[in-house]
């Protein structure tokens, strides 16, 4: 008797557990998340590569389409690592397309300060000189982009992290400019699939997308636009914490820049 009545209290529990992560999952999906600027907002995404809009961007970028922001994507490099930079170059403006971001909002540097190499360390005032200036000349007021582990640790987006930090403790960023960057997690929570939404459930500070079957859709159609070398990247890595309704993919979580601490230390 007192192995079925253990039995009926875990089952209980689980069920308690199961009914209430998928009402803050369907409540989130029609709930405008807090900190984040409401219908009319230009936002910038800031990316290293052509490929990080959809391998880690995909959901914020459909999430704040779906809150009427007005995107626009600057990306530092041509990603031309495997010599294919002129591909995917064409291959981020089909990519966005989709997402919603137009062409004319659109800016990519293909410049050999910026090179797409992981061992190189991008010179960090240069790349806040150049994004402050993007900044100003197109009204921001919400800026997107990788925190200090880059997600997966390649030093061109953790140069990213570090020009806006640079910016935001020296007081340059205009006013009501915000920021927010996507949250690096550790192995185990990028592998665990829909076992990780407790956990991001219950980061409250966090700001969370999550996807209707329809963004779904125009999210795997964004992916389908990247060229081989690209896929294959995408399945070594995964670390994007996307949430597709599909398997592999947790909820994707950012963090104020206000919130976090610590020196940016570059990536060895």
């Amino acid at each position: 008797m007192e192995v079925v009545g253990f039995l009926c209290l875990a089952a209980a529990i689980l069920a308690w557990g199961f009914l209430w992560v998928w009402d803050s999952w369907e409540r989130m999906k029609s709930q405008e998340p807090a900190g984040v600027p409401g219908d009319g907002s230009r936002t910038l995404l800031v990316i290293a590569h052509p490929d990080d809009e959809a391998m880690f961007f995909a959901p914020t970028v459909l999430g704040l389409a779906r809150l009427r922001h007005r995107l626009s994507l600057l990306c530092f490099s041509a990603g031309n690592y495997y010599n294919q930079g002129e591909v995917r170059k064409k291959e981020l403006l089909q990519s966005c397309d989709v997402l919603g971001i137009p062409s004319s909002s659109i800016m990519i540097i293909d410049n050999r300060d910026f090179p797409d190499d992981p061992d190189v360390q991008w010179d960090t005032e240069r790349v806040a000189s150049i994004l402050l200036q993007h900044i100003d000349a197109n009204g921001i007021n919400l800026v997107v982009t990788f925190d200090a582990g880059g997600v997966s640790g390649h030093c061109n987006h953790v140069a990213l992290y570090a020009a806006v930090r640079t910016l935001h403790s020296e007081g340059k960023l205009p006013n009501g400019c915000s920021v927010l960057t996507l949250q690096s997690v550790n192995v185990l929570r990028k592998y665990i699939s829909l076992l990780d939404l407790p956990f991001s459930l219950l980061h409250t500070r966090d700001v969370l997308f999550v996807l209707t079957s329809k963004e779904v859709a125009r999210a795997k159609n964004c992916n389908g636009c990247l060229h081989s070398p690209a896929w294959i990247y995408v399945e070594e890595l995964r670390p994007a914490r996307n949430l597709y309704k599909e398997p592999k993919r947790p909820p994707e979580a950012y963090l104020p820049i206000e919130e976090m601490s610590g020196p940016v230390k570059p990536s060895q």
